[in-house]
């Protein structure tokens, strides 16, 4: 007989004790690491906002990308500092399943808005006289919006499923709540569960191969010039670099999770389970802060004239 429950609360058990030892370090780390991620991403987003000239695809692009890192990580960091100072790390089953609907809906997303990066790339370097009537303000935000609400719909589809299981169990070996340790509690079957969750991965997983093949023909594109190569540097190495950044932290969160020694110490396994909350949303925007020159250029600017309305105040 199956012994299945009807659950309203879960208990997240990866803070163990050794941990928690630390917990004043650890909470004082945290606070800073999600206080960067609102600074440089929160600059990055004003930046672009307030300059008129950069209301471009590529920098509407480059905007989302960091909205999306601020909703991402909103579904993890303030939860995790409340169970820092608390003796009792648990979460609702509701509040659960939408702990696992926002952080993977912003993988997914995070994934998307790089592949339209990699296409307005293409057409700007490859197709220079299509640019302006293929990448209208119109067409970018259009993109932007299928590049949001696909991964919503995906996840969602995700998350529905999970919650028609029934459940045998109530702990959660990780900080956060993750759709496939909801899935090891089933008291049945989850082999469709699996399926459809494999799909999904396999589909924005996909995305990347997608940016592979564009990139191959932007590096066969500016081996013709100078100018393409100097575009290229500018504008697509960054790209690459937060690609890069995005895909292996998600892609050694995925596997962990289904492959992971339990030989491994419970700190490294907390680390190497939000690193891609942590990692990608501080090194994104840094990376395009930094390499873009009209962005750096922007930000300056904006600080120079928040600094003489201060001074002449």
């Amino acid at each position: 007989m199956i012994n299945a429950t009807i659950l309203s609360t879960f208990s997240l058990l990866g803070l163990d004790d050794t941990t928690t030892k630390h917990r004043m370090t650890l909470f004082s780390l945290t606070l800073l690491c999600y206080g960067v991620i609102l600074l440089v991403n929160g600059a990055l987003i004003v930046t672009i906002i307030f300059e008129e000239k950069l209301h471009e695809p590529m920098y509407i692009f480059l905007c989302n990308l960091c909205i999306n890192s601020l909703y991402g990580t909103a579904a993890f960091y303030p939860k995790f500092l409340y169970d820092l100072w608390s003796n009792t790390h648990v979460i609702s089953y509701t509040g659960c399943l939408l702990q696992v609907f926002v952080i993977y809906s912003y993988c997914a997303t995070d994934l998307s808005i790089l592949a339209l990066m990699a296409y307005d790339r293409y057409v700007a370097i490859c197709r220079p006289l299509e640019y302006h009537s293929v990448m209208t303000k119109q067409n970018a935000l259009l993109m932007v919006c299928f590049s949001r609400l696909i991964p919503l719909l995906c996840k969602a589809v995700v998350v529905i499923m999970t919650s028609q299981l029934k459940l045998c169990g109530s702990h959660i070996e990780k900080l956060y709540c993750e759709n496939w340790s909801i899935l090891k509690l089933s008291c049945g079957s989850i082999t469709t569960n699996s399926i459809v969750g494999f799909i999904v991965i396999v589909f924005y997983f996909g995305h990347d191969l997608f940016i592979v093949c564009s990139y191959v023909q932007l590096v066969k594109s500016v081996l013709k010039s100078r100018k393409g190569r100097r575009k290229f540097m500018q504008t697509c190495v960054p790209h690459l670099l937060c690609l890069f950044n995005v895909s292996v932290a998600l892609l050694f969160d995925l596997m962990y999770a289904r492959y992971g020694s339990s030989s491994v110490s419970q700190g490294v396994k907390n680390f190497m389970a939000i690193q891609f909350l942590m990692i990608p949303p501080i090194l994104n925007p840094i990376i395009y802060g930094l390499k873009l020159t009209q962005v750096r250029n922007s930000f300056l600017s904006l600080c120079k004239v928040n600094k003489q309305l201060k001074g002449s105040g």
